[in-house]
């Protein structure tokens, strides 16, 4: 049997051990648990959120992760990966079951006016920034704890091992990278199967799941147009860098409008232009920094090629040097095993009658937690609704107020019901993978 088959064989082996969902005697027990935890998930939230940190920056936060963890009395590990943590709770033989949450925030400033928004400033590429977990990191880790907790006090119903990771830089979808590359899976034991939830803006008591490909590939675009500065009154002594780098930015679409396909999805976004000084000045160099998503690899392929393509040709066109054009390999697209889907989603609908289970579109962000699965580990993000329904369908009406997003710094989850729903979708999904009885 080759080994691909012989994973199959194994997987399906493990599912048929597990029951379609936890027993009905721990389904009553779950809601109950996280019920009365709440107060002290949403004080840990709340400290979370008014103490972010950057990519491979979050020693406070790697520092509370573990002390939760080890007062739950899991095996803890610090540093993997930089600031990453892994606690294993081991109790007999049985499934090995990962548990993803992600430690990091957005070099950005928080708007909301909350009585425990983020203040903090960092240094972030140079200069420094304010820090703010606009896309819920913070929440993640709360729900997190709480399944942690859960798992816990059901202890006396599944057999198995708990590996719950806390991964740094996933905002730069580098950490689950950098921890694998520490030995995750050969210090630690290769799970059997692995979970992630993501907040999203729909309504709380919302659960959206999908198999197949679930988020999309990210790459990171840098290129640097070199012009010949001077006068900006004498243009014609010059080789302008902006107008050339203006060039490429409207010419680039072309690739994703003429090249694509456009029944696939592909984006090229240019986030960032930096060049020049003052308005009389034509600047030596100027520099582009942007994003490249898409689902399928043959649509990757061709947005990078066009991208590199339509640089040397805007540079070309303004009679300058070759431009550097540096893409960036970023997170592959997360994509779910039907099977685990399958089975999680039948416990989610069983054991969570009060929450909407829903199959939803793959979204267009990125995320690194694709890492762990194309390691050879089957499993499942999910995503869980953290706004008011009213809020939600207000903006849905015709000149309705848009809704916040992740990673706008009006993003404002509502903590109870969000944080609820996250731990009891996550404790019943890690039961079943455990196969509670």
């Amino acid at each position: 049997m080759s080994q691909p088959s012989l994973r199959l064989s194994v997987l399906a082996g493990l599912l048929g051990l597990a029951a379609t969902c936890a027993s009905a005697q721990t389904q009553q027990q779950v809601a109950p648990l996280v019920n009365g935890m709440y107060g002290a998930l949403e004080a840990l939230y709340k400290d979370l959120h008014a103490h972010p940190e950057l990519a491979f920056q979050e020693v406070r936060t790697a520092a509370k992760m573990a002390e939760e963890m080890r007062k739950l009395g899991f095996e803890v590990t610090e540093k993997v990966g930089g600031t990453g943590v892994v606690a294993l709770l081991r109790n007999g033989a049985g499934p090995t079951v990962l548990v993803r949450t992600e430690l990091d925030a957005l070099p950005m400033e928080e708007k909301t006016g909350l009585p425990y928004a983020s203040k903090v400033k960092a240094q972030y590429a140079g200069r420094e920034t304010f820090v703010a977990h606009s896309c819920a990191h913070d929440l993640h880790m709360a729900s997190w704890v709480g399944a942690a907790r859960t798992l816990v006090a059901l202890k006396s119903q599944w057999k198995g091992t708990l590996m719950f990771v806390a991964q740094p830089a996933e905002e730069t979808v580098s950490g689950a990278k950098a921890m694998l590359a520490d030995g995750l899976f050969t210090r630690f034991p290769k799970p059997d199967f692995a979970f992630a939830l993501h907040s999203s803006p729909s309504p709380y008591g919302f659960v959206g799941y999908r198999a197949g490909p679930t988020s999309s590939n990210s790459d990171g675009l840098e290129i640097t147009f070199k012009g010949r500065g001077g006068h900006g009154s004498a243009p014609d002594k010059t080789i302008d860098p902006i107008t050339i780098a203006a060039r490429f930015i409207t010419d680039v679409q072309t690739v994703v409008s003429r090249e694509k396909d456009p029944a696939e999805f592909g984006v090229v976004t240019i986030g960032a232009i930096q060049g020049g000084t003052v308005g009389n000045i034509i600047p030596d160099t100027v520099v582009l920094r942007g994003t490249i998503r898409s689902y399928q690899p043959e649509v990757r392929e061709k947005l990078l090629a066009g991208i590199r393509r339509t640089a040397l040709a805007a540079a070309a066109m303004g009679g300058a040097a070759e431009p550097q054009v540096d893409l960036v390999p970023g997170g592959a697209a997360i994509v779910n095993n039907a099977a685990v889907v399958d089975r999680t989603t039948a416990a989610l609908k069983a054991a969570l009658p009060g929450v909407q289970i829903a199959q939803v579109p793959p979204i267009t962000a990125s995320e690194d937690f694709s890492e762990f699965l194309n390691a050879g580990v089957p499993g499942m993000m999910f995503f869980v609704g953290v706004s008011a329904p009213d809020d939600v369908a207000a903006a849905m009406k015709p000149g309705g107020k848009p809704l916040p997003f992740n990673h706008s710094p009006f993003f404002a989850p509502v903590p109870e019901p969000s944080i609820k729903t996250s731990v009891q979708a996550m404790s019943v999904a890690v039961l079943t993978a455990l196969g509670a009885p």
